[in-house]
């Protein structure tokens, strides 16, 4: 199996200068990043993720790009996929969409105007919809639903992909087998090696339940890093979710060393990996060749 390496941009640490985000941009192309990825954070310091993307897109040739996550409950089916089918479309089959619930954050949810208990069942529906306006073998899409009603509605120009392979976060069972479900690939966060080689057992398992079979080249881990000590909001959101748990398990400190811990998650059965750092370093450009020293070489 392939082994691909991206690197991502939010929280806290992300370029706000415009010019530096386009320069490390073009670094991560001519490193031989496979992908750049953007988080989704409506009321954070992460740039917007379709306007990131559409940027990479127009200054970039080979490098592919994603957000990390997108968050689906609380935007028009039809219009994001209008969106992505373009962007897949402009630069010639580099999209990697993939999906989320959101954070569990208030002002986040007040953002997408979804109730927390509401945002399941939405996703449910939209993203089996999106799938059936991207299918070239589908014109017009007729869809009558607890939240969309449509009647012969089109998105044109189909994407490039066909089909576009949508990737899915989260660890929970409910998000696991969602992904078996519904989703092409799986991106956790804030994961060990172990509860990923478990998470893939489920996902296949749900997936074969629905008569589908999922890649075994399409599951991966967003890896967190820091240059210093570990953020307190991060240490704190991780004893919430996962009690008992050692953050020091989930989140790197320093870039050397991040080799050996995606050798952990390849032989746990992952190939596809987003490295990204939580707090803002003293030099983008260095953190990014030192990542690529270290990481890219297990590339395949």
């Amino acid at each position: 199996m392939k082994v691909r390496i991206g690197f991502g941009f939010g929280g806290s640490a992300h370029p706000g200068d415009t010019g530096l985000f386009g320069r490390l941009v073009d670094n991560l192309e001519s490193l031989g990043f496979d992908s750049l990825w953007v988080s989704e954070r409506a009321n954070g310091l992460t740039l917007d993720p379709m306007v990131a993307m559409s940027y990479a897109a127009g200054r970039t040739e080979r490098l592919k790009f994603g957000p990390a996550v997108m968050v689906l409950p609380g935007r028009n089916p039809v219009l994001c996929a209008k969106a992505i089918a373009s962007l897949d479309l402009v630069s010639g089959g580099r999209a990697l969409p993939a999906f989320g619930l959101g954070i569990a954050d208030a002002a986040e949810h007040q953002a997408f105007g979804v109730a927390r208990g509401d945002r399941a069942a939405w996703f449910d529906e939209a993203l089996p919809l999106m799938r059936r306006l991207w299918d070239a073998g589908e014109d017009a899409v007729d869809h009558e639903g607890p939240r969309f009603t449509l009647s012969g509605v089109r998105v044109q120009p189909k994407p490039v992909q066909q089909p576009i392979e949508v990737w899915l976060g989260g660890f929970a069972p409910s998000e696991l087998r969602r992904c078996g479900r519904l989703g092409d690939g799986w991106l956790p966060s804030f994961t060990t090696p172990a509860a990923v080689s478990a998470g893939i057992a489920t996902i296949q398992e749900a997936a074969a339940d629905c008569g589908r079979e999922i890649d075994p080249g399409h599951f991966g881990a967003l890896v967190p890093f820091v240059h210093r000590s570990l953020p307190e909001r991060f240490v704190a959101r991780l004893r919430d979710r996962q009690p008992g748990l050692d953050p020091a398990e989930v989140i790197a400190t320093g870039v050397a060393g991040l080799a050996d811990r995606l050798r952990s998650f390849v032989d746990a059965g992952a190939t596809k990996f987003v490295l990204f750092p939580l707090d803002e370093p003293d030099d983008w450009q260095g953190t990014l060749n030192a990542v690529a020293d270290e990481c890219l070489p297990l590339q395949t």
